[in-house]
């Protein structure tokens, strides 16, 4: 009996619904017109049951007229019908066109005589269904397409399609860098991929599905490659967002499709990238329910991989770099029961990186990439890998052999800082604010303890609004920051403004990125790192941050307006200290300012060596200590704020 509903489910008809419905509609006119009958016509004048229709000349239809051998006549736009007077017989002709003769006759004669239309109700229904037909078949011409993309049935409703063949990569562990703790990691899986019996005669479990974790550009797809060129296993990768289509059921039916692929090829790799596509919490619907069709295919890939058997050598691999929107089914033991971090490189990393990116690449003998890895901290390893291909093409395009250093440093200020605009000509007056505005912030970075010293330094205008800018490294990388090194940023940040205070005159527009990063240093400081004695070690704001900086923060205020108006009192008196420190550094370091500006004047980009040249140069040959703390007074008056300074002030 089943046997029999399964061929009936897969006959022609059941198979092909709108040709069996056009097929329906043929049969139903056919057989309307054969009941109702065509007769001659049922609107024409001329009937009969017995009478049979005989073919004439045009001129023997006029004898018969002039004879009396019709008594009813009917015209149309192409032929002519006649009822003989017996009524036997129909006779039809073609008419003759301009021939006024015949409707002559038939007046004199007293025939009556009438018109008629040639169409009947089959030519006429035609008519009207025509453009439907149409309108039918494009609709059935790009059903078809989407058939074959989406899979079989009707516009793929509830059917799935091949969505990834398997492939077996060249990508080796050695080809990624920077991330060795995740290559240890996963470094078992390749063992368990190459000999699953010595696992499972032991009975250890692996686990089923491995999450890496990562900002984006930092490896995650490039290491799950490795692991599969490494175990030498099939790799099926594909998209979460691939599972998503507008019709319910087909997320689900492609998971189906894609695990019982990677069972037949085991051992192998599934890798899907982007999980949270699929993937997102179905609690943070709430009341308001959610996309069912990503439901539906989040609980089949968690059927799938607890479908999974110790004996069955297929690992699924996941990318995000969202790992906090994911539901927690997916998370727990037996599914993806392992987390790796893919986290940004360290200075090791990422000179091993760019080596990586450089075997391809011909380097002059000049290229010392230790400096590039020291000037690209934060940056991810695509970052880098578009580095050295950005320089690469710099390169090319000046006809030169080789990579030189100039060009590693070029693409990187392109990567950190945007293209140069160098067709963007400001006037002079604003390129004397901008230069005075970047000695500054060079200056302070350069003399305050705890600051990131300087790279270099340019008044030529990049990216979308920067009218210059000033590049600064760490020595080291840095995963925390103490009290005084917040103090420093904030110091640098104010020197662009304080500048322009002090050498222009007047200020400007140009420092309102600096003072809006100033006041969310100081204002963190009091709320979330208990550096204040506002609310001392009490957390204002429970920041839920998304994991790796992505997505928006969200914050809840948990303090009183008294409390707000004590933090708002100190960010703005601690921003008004630090400015009179700054206008002081600068108001003692005037000659050194000049220098500089001097230097930018003149060659447009300076570099770190050549600021801290001038600044020695002018501490040489002045005592700077005894006099700041006259400046520091001196400025403190005009600016009505306290005179006192601390340690940290005098350095």
């Amino acid at each position: 009996m089943a046997q029999k509903d399964n061929n009936n489910n897969n006959n022609f008809f059941n198979q092909n619904p709108l040709i069996t419905f056009a097929i329906f509609s043929v049969v139903v006119i056919l057989l309307f017109k054969v009941v109702v009958g065509d007769g001659v016509d049922g609107n024409n004048a001329i009937t009969g049951k017995n009478t049979r229709t005989k073919q004439v000349s045009y001129s023997e239809l006029k004898s018969l007229v002039e004879s009396k051998g019709v008594n009813k006549v009917e015209i149309g736009q192409s032929y002519i019908k006649a009822m003989s007077t017996d009524g036997s017989h129909i006779y039809t002709t073609r008419i003759v066109k301009g021939d006024t003769g015949l409707v002559d006759s038939l007046d004199k004669q007293g025939i009556e005589y009438a018109g008629f239309s040639e169409t009947n109700w089959f030519t006429e229904m035609f008519g009207w269904l025509f453009p439907f037909l149409i309108i039918i078949g494009i609709w059935m011409f790009f059903a078809g397409r989407m058939q074959k993309s989406m899979g079989g049935g009707l516009l793929g409703i509830g059917n799935s399609k091949k969505m990834v063949s398997s492939e077996k990569p060249d990508t080796k562990f050695d080809d990624v860098a920077g991330v060795e703790e995740a290559k240890e990691e996963v470094q078992e899986i390749v063992d368990f991929l190459k000999y699953p019996g010595r696992y499972v005669e032991i009975g250890a479990k692996i686990p089923k599905g491995v999450l890496l974790v990562g900002s984006p550009g930092t490896g995650k797809t490039l290491l799950a490659k490795a692991v599969a060129g490494e175990a030498e296993v099939p790799f099926f990768s594909v998209s979460g967002s691939s599972f998503i289509e507008m019709f319910v059921g087909v997320g689900a039916a492609r998971v189906r499709d894609l695990f019982e692929q990677a069972k037949k090829d085991a051992p192998s790799i599934i890798f899907i990238d982007e999980i949270d596509a699929i993937g997102k919490s179905r609690a943070a619907s709430g009341m308001m329910g959610g996309n069912d069709e990503r439901e539906q295919t989040l609980n089949q890939l968690l059927a799938e991989m607890d479908g999974f058997g110790p004996d069955i050598p297929v690992i699924v691999l996941a990318a995000t770099n969202r790992p906090e929107v994911l539901d927690q089914a997916l998370m727990r033991p037996g599914r993806f029961d392992r987390q790796v971090l893919v986290d940004k490189p360290d200075f090791e990393g990422r000179v091993k990186i760019l080596k990586v990116h450089m075997k391809n690449v011909k380097m002059d003998a000049d290229v010392h990439i230790e400096e590039i890895a020291r000037l690209t901290a934060g940056l991810a390893g695509a970052d880098l890998a578009n580095v050295i291909n950005e320089a690469a093409l710099l390169a090319g395009r000046k006809s030169q052999k080789t990579v030189k250093q100039k060009d590693l440093f070029e693409s990187v200020e392109r990567a950190i800082a945007g293209l140069s605009k160098k067709s963007r000509r400001i006037n002079p007056k604003e390129k004397k604010i901008v230069a005075y505005h970047e000695s500054g912030h060079a200056l302070l970075a350069e003399t305050t303890v705890g600051a990131k010293k300087v790279s270099k330094v340019s008044i030529v205008p990049r990216g979308l609004a920067a009218l210059g800018y000033t590049l600064n490294k760490p020595e080291e990388d840095k995963f925390m920051m103490q009290r005084h090194e917040l103090w420093a940023e904030v110091d640098v940040l104010l020197g662009g403004r304080a500048a322009e205070q002090v050498f222009i005159g007047e200020i400007s527009t140009g420092a309102g990125n600096d003072l809006e990063r100033a006041t969310d240093i100081i204002k963190s400081m009091v709320q979330t790192y208990g550096m204040s004695d506002i609310a001392g070690l009490m957390v204002l704001e429970k920041s839920r941050h998304s994991f790796l900086g992505g997505g928006q923060q969200q914050a809840s205020r948990e303090y009183s307006e008294k409390m707000a108006e004590n933090m708002d009192e100190f960010i703005k008196n601690s921003l008004q200290e630090r400015y009179v420190a700054v206008v002081a550094r600068l108001e003692e370091y005037r000659p050194a300012i000049e220098g500089m500006v001097a230097l930018l004047y003149k060659k447009e980009n300076i570099t770190g060596e050549e600021v801290r040249e001038v600044i020695e140069n002018f501490e040489k040959e002045n005592d700077i200590e005894s006099k700041l703390e006259k400046v520091v007074e001196t400025i403190a008056e005009e600016l009505k704020v306290d005179a006192t300074m601390s340690d940290k002030d005098k350095e």
